[in-house]
């Protein structure tokens, strides 16, 4: 009897995986006094690493060879998804308010589409954009509480910057993953970049620490680093890439805008934020674009599927003819 195997739907772990890392932006904000940014990247991934070294072992020993020979992409991916992704949205959410960092975040489906058209030549359809377009409306709904002045009145600074560059570097680590070796067992391969990422960030750290910003111990402290290491960086980074290995960079990227309304349940939930109407409105926007971005690249994808199992009756004669006049020939010398 062959064994059943039970899958996932990989829009069920980009919502869970998103989720989480709303989770890990108010987080970021609430220990920001306590629990320097570079310090709070550092120790969720050494924490990710020492959970997911165990059971990742047995993989990276007998893959090791491809590992080392893949090194370069390896590290690519560690600095672009792990050391510079985190630190600079920790060191972002220092200076600006949550609000401007959920405004900025949401641009990563946006930088993901470019990216991907920039450095893969990925052509992105129309109804992609739609829902790009309608979810991001559902952004700028919440952020500016149903009133459109409000935007006018959000105020750059610094932390604006970082998270926007912090923004860029998971775009492109999104869209780099396209280049993730096959056949590496994702346990082998999440912790060949949480090694790389640590290895970026160990620098960084030591200069933290040698400026004086330290951990302030406590039990918030610690228990948001823990936070931070099982569920946004373990937990969430196995979800994302097993997800846009299924469905693209594009498609999953989208999936970033639930991040507000998740932030804004978190909020009611433990800070006793009342919710009002513009988060509906918004919330429906957001879903309303996700379902459009999904269900046009679900459609371009059985399209491409048909055209792969029913190629042209002329092309198909054609080569056919060709193999056979090849192989003609070759009998023949």
């Amino acid at each position: 009897m062959s064994e059943r195997r039970f899958h996932v739907s990989p829009y069920l772990l980009l919502t869970l995986t998103s989720l989480f890392w709303a989770g890990n932006w108010v987080v970021g904000r609430g220990i920001r006094a306590d629990v320097p940014p570079i310090a709070l990247s550092f120790w969720r991934w050494a924490i990710a690493f020492v959970l997911l070294l165990p059971i990742a072992w047995p993989h990276v020993r007998a893959q090791r060879a491809a590992l080392a020979r893949h090194w370069r992409v390896l590290l690519v991916l560690g600095l672009t998804g792990g050391a510079c992704h985190n630190a600079l949205t920790y060191t972002g959410l220092a200076y600006t308010s949550a609000t401007n960092g959920v405004l900025l975040a949401s641009s990563t489906p946006i930088m993901i589409i470019a990216l991907s058209r920039l450095i893969l030549g990925k052509r992105v359809r129309p109804m992609e954009w739609i829902g790009v377009t309608v979810s991001l409306f559902g952004i700028l709904a919440i952020v500016s509480a149903g009133d459109p002045g409000r935007l006018a009145a959000l105020r750059a600074n610094p932390g604006d910057l970082w998270v926007l560059v912090a923004m860029l570097s998971w775009a492109l680590y999104t869209v780099l993953l396209h280049w993730r070796p096959g056949g590496l067992h994702p346990y082998a391969f999440l912790a060949a970049i949480a090694l790389f990422g640590l290895i970026g960030l160990l620098p960084f750290y030591a200069w933290e620490i040698g400026s004086g910003r330290r951990i302030v111990p406590g039990w918030a402290a610690f228990a948001a680093i823990g936070y931070a290491g099982v569920f946004p960086a373990l937990v969430g980074f196995i979800f994302w890439n097993r997800a846009v290995s299924e469905v693209g960079a594009n498609r999953a990227g989208i999936f970033m805008h639930l991040m507000p309304p998740f932030g804004i349940l978190l909020s009611m939930i433990f800070l006793a934020e009342e919710p009002a109407g513009y988060h509906a409105a918004g919330i429906a926007l957001i879903l309303g674009g996700i379902f459009l971005t999904t269900r046009a690249g679900a459609r371009g994808q059985r399209t491409e599927d048909r055209r792969t199992r029913n190629p042209q009756p002329e092309t198909h004669r054609s080569e056919g003819k060709g193999v056979d006049d090849a192989s003609r020939r070759s009998h023949e010398g």
